[in-house]
């Protein structure tokens, strides 16, 4: 192994079990595999947006506008909360976006002092492209596992994330601890 490459999982978990005796190797496996899946696929779909000319920030906006549903509003407040982002970050990131045409920031009709954010066709048209591009990948990524080998690896998953969202329920967004 050189310096520059990553170790395979059995080396490092070799490595960590000869530093700490009371290592589960089968839980290090697990949670080294999963953790390095996540760095790859988050590097994966960053290059995919960043071919939209987009960035994986403002990825994060256009899905959480789609998430709302039609018309695609929400509030600054609202994402920054979502987004787990301060409102100072929120605005820096809905301006450029304003800019690039994905996002537009008007009043509210009904409250003047509130300020809505909506996705524009072209934040739309940007989204649709990533969703394709992402699917794509997903389903190379899954092609050697069967149907229901899809559909075990999903449930055993989402038991692990209910477990982790039980134990720290404030790690969706940004924690005050990690700033």
């Amino acid at each position: 192994m050189s310096d520059t490459q990553e170790p395979s999982l059995d080396e490092q978990i070799a490595a960590y079990q000869r530093e700490f005796r009371d290592l589960d190797p089968q839980v290090e496996k697990v949670v080294s595999a999963l953790g390095r899946l996540n760095r790859r696929m988050n590097v994966a779909y960053g290059r995919q947006v960043a071919e939209l000319g987009i960035s994986s920030a403002e990825w994060e906006v256009l899905k959480h506008l789609v998430l709302s549903g039609a018309p695609y509003r929400l509030g600054p407040g609202e994402l920054a909360k979502r987004l787990g982002l301060t409102p100072a970050a929120m605005t820096h990131r809905i301006d450029r976006m304003a800019a690039e045409g994905l996002v537009t920031r008007d009043r509210d009709e009904n409250n003047r002092v509130r300020v809505i954010v909506e996705l524009t066709d072209e934040g739309r048209t940007k989204w649709l492209e990533a969703m394709r591009m992402a699917t794509a990948f997903e389903e190379d990524l899954l092609q050697d596992l069967s149907t229901d080998e899809r559909g075990a690896l999903g449930d055993m998953l989402i038991r692990l994330l209910r477990r982790v969202e039980h134990a720290q329920p404030d790690a969706g967004g940004r924690l005050k601890d990690l700033d």
